[in-house]
């Protein structure tokens, strides 16, 4: 018996008479989007078809027809290679560019001149420098490396960014692991040099004073846990509740509260003021619980003619009532999940990763998800089903940049990991709708007139599909453009090394080195050879020129505007 199936052509809205405006027809397409690709079909008039394939066992009568889904229609292998075949792009350079930037932690697996190059044309853009591991020499080198890439290479850049290591409580040195099992007693205190099957000492005086019976203490974000049964003067005795084997110098947590520490330590402020010495491009500042220490910082940077951003790690529960305050005062965010996650009950990580994000972007400032997004490939050559999906999470939800942290800093596979991150935000960008701007963000600006254009300038270059040109010195006009989101690239041009280095963090934004010259259509056209010799453009095409911001560059300060060039 034969099955039948009807199946219906789709209509291309755009060339429908009845489909609106050309403008309103035109908001609604996304060119990027997967069922554009598929359903991009010549208009004809609406009819019924039907096809007839024979099986074996048909179950299904005649008259019981089947609609075909559009996603059931079968694929031509060049629309199959255009998802993606791992075989074939593993490796290969991307045609289409990732957004969303990378951070890479650098340490042991990574630390040298080649490592760090492979990982720059794996898809690194900012390298972080964790302080809590290695000393200021071999920061040093890594710092080295980074500038003499940036130095040689033409057509990237990486930044910098030196993440200090703040208030940590930690426990002390053990002769050897201790296994502990669920229901055994075991104590913290703040003695120094005590590590016995029993008992281990806590770097931290206030240990004692800061917690309660009935806290919950959690060691490496949750890896063991105990509940604290009660304390002496000098110290806290516990029950295991999840044991397992506890190593020297571990992190501390107690869930639901934060160590009464000061956020920068006198360690930080040393390894701030070697950042000062090597022009770092960022700052990613430990356990900060209110807006104070931000501006403090920042006081410090500006006696010292530091330009350098100061990103916030939002990783204590002390800092959750002080969002707005703690970002507003910064230059972005951190999503620490980690110890976010261990002074706060884990179910509440992923809407306070949504809320942070989205206080964020309504500012206008740079925004980092970051903590065990691909931590299976620290010891594996592939990650987990679930790890790839919080990838697309977070890109979607609008960060500029996600990271990588043991995965890179001393993992088995740091290359794997950079390439499925680069692989899994490029294949999310995809599919996204271009132009979703919050709704609150001109608050940011102050409605000012760069902020108008910078508007525009989005609008006008998702509904004709040309990538946007910036000039820049300050990196602001540049940093706007990316936070409206625009569906091409915001290619920004500057003949400031720093400000090229600081754009790596942006979403969307490739920053270009260039020189400037007095004329402006001389450096202009300069741009675009940059730009067709770098394969970023073609002849013919057209580019959208935005000519605003604080600082004029080969315009008055009453003129702004926004051209469409043709390259």
């Amino acid at each position: 018996m034969a099955q039948v199936a009807a199946t219906r052509p789709i209509h291309s809205s755009l060339a429908s008479p009845s489909s609106g405006s050309l403008q309103s027809q035109v908001q609604k397409i996304n060119p990027s989007s997967l069922s554009s690709k598929f359903l991009d079909q010549k208009p004809r008039k609406s009819h019924r078809s039907f096809c007839v394939r024979s099986t074996i066992a048909a179950k299904i009568s005649a008259s019981e027809a089947i609609p075909v889904s559009p996603v059931d229609v079968p694929k031509t292998e060049e629309q199959i290679q255009q998802l993606g075949d791992p075989s074939l792009t593993m490796w290969s350079k991307p045609v289409v560019r990732r957004k969303t930037k990378i951070v890479c932690t650098i340490g042991p697996s990574t630390n040298t001149r080649e490592m760090i190059r492979k990982l720059a044309e794996a898809g690194m853009n900012v390298a972080r420098l964790n302080m809590s591991h290695g000393d200021h020499a071999s920061h040093q080198k890594v710092i080295d490396l980074i500038k003499e890439y940036n130095a040689e290479c033409k057509d990237n850049v990486i930044a910098i960014m030196i993440d200090t290591k703040g208030p940590e409580v930690r426990s002390g040195d053990l002769p050897q692991p201790i296994t502990l099992v669920p229901g055994q007693e075991f104590s913290f205190t703040i003695r120094r040099g005590v590590g016995t099957a029993d008992c281990v000492s806590v770097n931290y005086d206030d240990f004692v004073n800061d917690v309660e019976a009935g806290d919950m203490l959690l060691v490496d974000g949750g890896m063991m846990s105990f509940v604290v049964k009660s304390k002496t003067r000098d110290s806290v005795k516990c029950e295991v509740v999840d044991g397992g084997e506890l190593q020297s110098r571990r992190h501390l947590n107690v869930r639901g509260k934060s160590a009464t520490l000061p956020s920068i330590t006198d360690k930080d402020w040393d390894d701030i003021k070697f950042g000062v010495d090597n022009e770092v491009d960022f700052y990613a500042v430990s356990f900060v619980k209110d807006a104070a220490v931000v501006y403090e910082l920042k006081n410090y940077l500006q006696s010292n003619s530091a330009d350098i951003h100061v990103i916030v790690k939002i990783e204590s529960a002390d800092a959750i009532p002080n969002l707005h305050s703690i970002i507003t005062a910064s230059d972005g965010a951190m999503v620490a999940r980690g110890d976010l996650g261990a002074e706060l009950p884990v179910e509440e990580v992923p809407q306070l990763q949504e809320e942070i994000i989205g206080i964020c972007r309504s500012m206008g400032k740079a925004v980092i998800v970051a903590t065990n997004m691909l931590e299976s490939m620290i010891v594996h050559p592939t990650p987990t089903r679930a790890e790839v999906s919080d990838i697309a999470v977070a890109v979607r939800e609008g960060a500029d940049a996600i990271m990588l942290s043991g995965e890179t800093a001393h993992g088995k596979f740091p290359l794997k990991a950079v390439n499925v991150m680069h692989t899994v935000a490029k294949r999310t960008e995809s599919a996204m709708v271009a132009g979703e701007i919050p709704s609150n963000l001109g608050q940011a600006f102050e409605n000012n007139t760069s902020e108008m254009f910078a508007f525009y300038a989005t609008k006008m270059s998702n509904t004709l599909g040309t990538p946007i040109v910036v000039f820049t010195r300050t990196a602001f006009m540049a940093i706007l453009l990316s936070h409206y989101r625009p569906s091409s690239t915001v290619f920004a041009f500057t003949d400031e090394k720093r400000i090229q280095q600081r754009l790596a963090l942006y979403q969307g934004v490739c920053p270009i080195y260039i020189q400037f010259s007095d004329d402006a259509e001389e450096t202009f056209a300069n741009a675009l050879a940059v730009l067709q010799k770098q394969g970023m453009v073609k002849e013919g095409e057209h580019v959208a020129l935005v000519k605003s911001g604080r600082q004029p560059i080969w315009r008055s300060q009453s003129i702004h505007n926004i051209q469409i060039r043709k390259v």
